[in-house]
């Protein structure tokens, strides 16, 4: 039986430069070299060395297009790890790293291909009150509704090996928030439509008047004092 080397992802989020890139590419996009080190207020060149660290934990990958080299998290099951590590760690670790980088942008959010943070977190919260999603074994099983179609989820008509829909731990409500691709739909749906918009030059998500109508009329949000940052 091979063991996993859980000491080589130790040492590769174990510096303060690499958690704190590692958070902004958890938002699901690709960066550059020189956007990481911005972030991590470090030098390009030691970026570099740094996603290299990375790159050989399994935990980034990167892709060139023309001239410019992007980075971006290896998968969603690295995404998840993350949060789940993040929901997790002590205060002054990768924690409070990741509070310090979602700022006032907490409220609405990605996390890697599904909502985050408060309103994600209230977003299921009412699946469960409309009995769109019911607990199961620790985890969830969508159920037949109207409702799902007016947010932009096609629900399958087989199960295959990936739950369609599973319990993310977020790591500023401490609360579960909906990921898979059940929360991949709903996101894209949302962006699809213009109920959310990615900032140009910040992490974070902005809920549109439209989106705001759309999920106070759908869900009822409105009865739930949802704050949408």
């Amino acid at each position: 039986m091979t063991t996993p080397r859980f000491d080589i992802l130790g040492q590769a989020i174990s510096d303060a430069s690499r958690t704190r890139m590692l958070c902004e590419l958890m938002e699901g996009r690709a960066y550059t070299n020189k956007e990481l080190a911005s972030v991590a207020g470090i030098t390009a060149q030691t970026a570099t060395a740094h996603l290299r660290i990375l790159k050989n934990a399994g935990l980034v990958l990167a892709e060139k297009s023309g001239r410019c080299v992007y980075h971006r998290l290896a998968g969603p099951e690295v995404a998840q790890a993350l949060e789940q590590l993040a929901a997790i760690a002590p205060a002054d670790s990768l924690y409070r790293a990741q509070q310090r980088k979602a700022g006032g942008l907490a409220q609405v959010r990605s996390c890697y291909d599904h909502l985050a943070g408060p309103l994600a977190v209230a977003l299921t919260r009412a699946f469960l009150a409309h009995g769109m999603l019911i607990e199961d074994n620790g985890g969830y099983r969508a159920t037949p509704s109207d409702l799902w179609g007016r947010i932009g989820v096609t629900l399958p008509n087989l199960i295959g090996r990936q739950p369609f829909v599973r319990p993310c731990l977020d790591w500023t409500e401490r609360q579960n928030h909906v990921a898979g691709p059940l929360g991949r739909q709903i996101l894209s749906h949302g962006l699809d439509v213009g109920w959310l918009q990615r900032h140009a030059h910040k992490r974070g998500l902005l809920v549109t008047a439209p989106g705001r109508a759309a999920f106070d009329q759908i869900l009822d949000l409105r009865a739930a004092e949802v704050s949408y940052g």
